[in-house]
């Protein structure tokens, strides 16, 4: 069977050659006599791989040392949790934008380790926009701030970051970290999940400003310890070696490629395309006010769930999979990742055209 064009929000699609490469180091990795799967992350032979993951990463990401890097367990969901545990500790308030399901997810759960402040919400209007942040009431004395940058399931993406003074900025960038240009400085605290740009499902970034290490409340899990997973690089316990494999050869490839800034270019050619095809079309329309569109999750619907369902099987019949909405909002989710090729756009906008031909 050939390959198809995978539109799934996660996991995700991975560029050929970084999967050709796996596939041929993957039953004796170079030089070590074992595959990765074998190796003990204990190893000087997986430290290697290691080391080089975590300085390919501060190479692409731009995470300048005054930030600690670490690859762990539990996606960005548990960090649901670790964010809380480790720096809700002092005024014990924080506040948090609501801007999509993750966020909303985030707050609920940090609600459970002290006072969380909705400041803002697009809750009530199906997260079909990110409030605007002129006005914002920040509480001054905040352990945090947190957002969402991009939200998977709505299709909306923070264009503008919040000033939070010296209030810690925290971010949940699962769904566009490495898709576009972001000053980790401006941020205490970076989380995401790897398997939409940064690799294979398995594995979380955490980029945490060093100054906040060190601030875990007492009832906070040593695996979710920011300051311990850092003095034990990122070894507290046994991690997901194959995944932090994996997330080397992906910033390997896009170091190559370019690098963050000729990915931002393509996709925002990528989005570009795909959004103006829906704006053109009599069938399709997307429901988010445009100065938030998403350039990674493209949502789109015709207003009828049968012709959702049968442009869904539709695609799937022509190369297209994974192109069904999430089940909070239905019609289509079009994930155009990193490794999402323009090739791959364009026939998702040619069966747009055929189908809405032979539809209307």
């Amino acid at each position: 069977m050939e390959r198809v064009y995978n539109f799934s929000a996660g996991p995700a699609v991975i560029d050929e050659s970084v999967l050709q490469k796996a596939a041929s180091e993957l039953f004796c990795y170079p030089g070590k006599g074992m595959s990765v799967l074998e190796m003990s992350h204990r190893t000087g032979m997986f430290m290697d791989i290691y080391n080089s993951a975590i300085a390919l990463f501060r190479e692409v990401m731009g995470v300048p040392d005054t930030h600690e890097l670490l690859f762990l367990h539990g996606g960005a969901t548990m960090q649901f949790a670790g964010v809380p545990l480790n720096l809700l500790t002092g005024s014990r308030v924080a506040d948090y934008l609501d801007t999509g399901n993750f966020a909303h997810l985030a707050a609920e759960e940090a609600k459970k380790y002290g006072t969380v402040n909705t400041i803002a919400s697009s809750r009530a209007d199906n997260y079909t926009y990110i409030p605007s942040l002129a006005g914002l009431l920040f509480t001054p004395e905040a352990d945090y701030v947190h957002i969402t940058t991009n939200n998977t399931i709505y299709g909306t993406r923070f264009v503008a970051l919040p000033d939070t003074g010296s209030v810690p900025l925290v971010a949940d960038a699962s769904s566009n970290i490495l898709s576009e240009p972001m000053d980790v400085s401006r941020f205490g605290v970076i989380y995401a999940g790897a398997q939409k740009n940064i690799g294979p499902a398995g594995v979380a970034v955490l980029i945490v400003r060093r100054d906040l290490l060190g601030k875990a409340s007492p009832q906070c899990p040593k695996v979710l310890d920011w300051a311990l997973q850092s003095k034990n690089e990122s070894m507290l316990n046994t991690p997901n070696t194959f995944a932090i494999y994996m997330v080397k050869l992906v910033c390997e490839w896009m170091k190559e490629a370019g690098g963050v800034p000729a990915f931002y270019e393509r996709n925002l050619a990528k989005a570009k395309l795909l959004y103006d095809a829906i704006d053109a079309s009599k069938l399709f329309t997307n429901p988010v006010q445009p100065q938030y569109r998403s350039l990674m999750n493209v949502t789109f619907v015709t207003g009828d769930e049968a012709k959702d369902d049968a442009f869904c099987k539709f695609c799937q019949k022509n190369g297209v999979a994974n192109i069904k909405g999430h089940r909070n909002v239905g019609g289509m989710r079009a994930s155009i990742y990193n490794a999402m090729p323009m090739a791959g756009v364009q026939k998702l906008v040619d069966l747009m055209a055929q189908f809405e031909k032979e539809a209307l």
